[in-house]
């Protein structure tokens, strides 16, 4: 007599087993990034965040650039997971104290932001989202392109000083270790390229200056440009506290624009980092196209962007949606 059990032989076992793999790829997919992914949880989410942008940006210019940067230090490190904004804690030190994220201000103003959408939607929208979606608006109020970011991140409950001290590039690092620490995450030469174009806005601590200057003169610096810079940083041992600074781009120090690349061919980058594009054979291509299409620099830093954003995200039930961007939930 036949077993009741027939109808299950291996091709069965086979079906059934693709057929909770497939239930199990369309639970992930779910829980993927996505565009407008608070237009039912909280419908005005994005545009609460672009106005409290725009809010901030004409109150504080300077928030705009902030912003940009902290999607950079936040990304690079483990995860876009708003780990950067955590406090120091008995259990752990903050990101925030860590030599690569030296200079880096303005994290108050993130939770204004985040107290406007904790007033429309308590307990929904992520900091990390904050993070990434502040930048985009931040750029626009620059003048640099619109980009589409994806959104459905969640914040982290741990904050990482070491992954910070080790993996988020330095000003003086070479150039093959910038290339291989973005590459690691997925942007390519090109992108890494125009990522670093954000150095079109913004001003630089005369701390990471100086030693191009004093004492002796970078060769590679603009005889001209090194003397305008001695003005801006007279001090060769400058106060680390102390309000001194030179702009990224000194002629359009905050509009978008592509003349951070022509400043650097010309040999007026602040940073060995930026001189390093201009000689490094492998990144001179695309300086040369960034700089003469600005269009063109636009494009590819957006896509670059897109790519960072999205780097290794807390997504699912991951993480949690922080009430306060500064500290984890009680």
């Amino acid at each position: 007599m036949a077993s009741n059990n027939q109808h299950f032989g291996p091709s069965s076992s086979f079906m059934i087993s693709l057929l909770l793999v497939l239930l199990l790829h369309i639970h992930y997919a779910k829980s993927d990034l996505q565009l407008n992914y608070y237009s039912e949880s909280c419908p005005r989410a994005e545009e609460i965040i672009k106005e409290q942008v725009n809010k901030l940006y004409h109150k504080h210019g300077n928030t705009a650039v902030s912003w940009i940067r902290n999607l950079f230090h936040d990304c690079m490190v483990k995860s876009c997971d708003a780990s950067i904004l955590l406090d120091t804690t008995k259990e752990q030190k903050s990101e925030k104290t860590s030599q690569r994220n030296f200079g880096m201000r303005n994290f108050k103003y993130l939770e204004t932001i985040k107290e406007a959408l904790e007033n429309e939607c308590p307990n929904t929208v992520s900091c990390a989202d904050i993070v990434a979606l502040s930048a985009r608006d931040g750029i626009v109020m620059l003048g640099g392109p619109q980009i589409e970011v994806k959104t459905g991140r969640r914040d982290s409950k741990d904050s990482y000083l070491a992954e910070a001290e080790n993996f988020i590039p330095n000003h003086n690092d070479s150039m093959s270790l910038v290339l291989s620490r973005f590459q690691s995450i997925g942007v390519d030469t090109q992108g890494t390229v125009a990522l670093l174009g954000a150095h079109t806005v913004g001003r630089v601590h005369c701390v990471n200056i100086v030693h191009r200057l004093y004492p002796n003169v970078d060769p590679t610096l603009d005889p001209d440009f090194a003397n305008y810079l001695k003005t801006r940083c007279p001090n060769p041992q400058p106060d680390p506290k102390a309000v001194e600074y030179a702009k990224n781009d000194h002629v359009t120090p905050m509009v978008w624009d592509n003349l951070y690349y022509k400043n650097i061919m010309s040999n007026k980058g602040l940073l060995i980092v930026d001189q390093q594009l201009v000689s490094d054979s492998t990144t001179y291509p695309f300086v040369e196209k960034f700089a003469a299409n600005n269009s063109y620099f636009n494009d590819q830093f957006a896509n670059a962007l897109i790519i960072l954003s999205e780097n290794n995200p807390l997504i699912g039930d991951q993480g949690e949606i922080r009430k306060v961007c500064r500290h984890v939930n009680k």
